[in-house]
């Protein structure tokens, strides 16, 4: 057994000693630092228990309760804990054609609507946010706070949407350096798609690093015009308004990189069957293991004796009168 405070005990020890001195030595000194009501309380003369054996008792008190202060403990060394669920990568299209209204509001607020949905879905789950168009960068790191990463991704406004070409390969690199580590390796985008020629890299990349990729696309494939920053239809070089359409060839992509897609629809179903089938296929696989140093805590044992001990030192026991 060993204190985990040990210096506290000691600390403690001297004014101690030094009051349990005056306490069994010196009397008229101890009269001078108490008030006299508080003696007369301790020493009363009418009652059975010894003023020395009070005394003795009120100390064992002190004592013990500075003992459970410094509380003591069993080292029982280290030990491994298993630390179950998965650690996901998701990232949020935003480029200049989530801006297009053939979903309500628009698809990049429809997309954080089912991102918000997928956290519900995996509460269990560290998660991280990332966020892509030109460049890609982190929103928020791997974490199971999912309220938090909620309060992030409504934070991403029309303000953050980039009218520059998606880079998938850009996606693709820095998905490889945050999943590194982490097995497995599992990426959920929401989009509303990319051409198979934006995309080529993309999965040569998703392929060497052996990262699953999964697939929320919004938007329909009527399409919709895509929309400038002050909100209006942009236009071709012809003239003719410039329509974008939601692109299913990341899905077909997600299928053949051990993965899965689903098409965003109203409702909360299509989310919940994506995270069924993430769910069933890792089956809740090893994240890591966490080394725990383990402690058994023996500080309510004094503390409970001092604390009987202390109600005993200052309770009354009248003195048996004789007939």
């Amino acid at each position: 057994m060993e204190f985990v405070n040990p210096y506290l005990f000691w600390i403690l020890m001297l004014p101690f000693a030094f009051f349990a001195f005056l306490i069994s030595t010196n009397k008229e000194r101890l009269s001078r630092i108490f008030d006299e009501k508080v003696l007369t309380r301790l020493s009363a003369a009418n009652e059975s228990m010894p003023l020395a054996l009070r005394n003795i008792i009120l100390l064992a008190a002190i004592f013990f309760m500075i003992v459970a202060l410094a509380r003591p403990v069993k080292d029982e060394g280290d030990k491994v804990v298993e630390v179950k669920g998965l650690t996901l990568l998701t990232a949020l299209d935003i480029s200049g054609s989530m801006r297009s209204t053939d979903v309500y509001p628009n698809r990049l607020r429809f997309a954080k609507k089912k991102m918000s949905l997928f956290f519900d879905a995996m509460p269990s789950d560290e998660i991280a946010v990332a966020a892509f168009a030109y460049s890609p960068f982190v929103l928020a790191p791997f974490s199971s706070d999912k309220e938090t990463l909620k309060m992030l991704i409504e934070g991403v406004d029309d303000s953050y949407i980039n009218m520059g070409s998606t880079d998938y390969l850009a996606l693709a690199q820095l998905g490889a350096s945050l999943l590194e580590k982490k097995e497995p390796k599992i990426m959920v985008l929401f989009t509303d798609g990319g051409d198979e020629e934006a995309i080529a890299g993309f999965s040569d990349v998703l392929k060497s690093q052996k990262i699953d990729l999964y697939v929320v696309l919004v938007g329909t494939q009527k399409g919709a015009p895509v929309i400038n920053a002050e909100g209006k239809p942009m236009t071709q070089k012809d003239g003719t308004i410039a329509i974008t359409q939601r692109n299913d060839a990341l899905g077909t992509l997600a299928k053949e990189n051990g993965g899965a897609y689903v098409v965003a629809t109203t409702g909360k179903d299509d989310i919940e069957s994506l995270a069924a089938v993430i769910r069933s296929k890792y089956q809740d696989q090893q994240q890591g293991e966490v080394r725990v140093h383990q402690r058994v805590e023996y500080f309510y044992y004094p503390l409970g004796l001092g604390l009987l001990l202390l109600l005993i030192g200052f309770s009354s026991f009248p003195r048996r009168r004789s007939a």
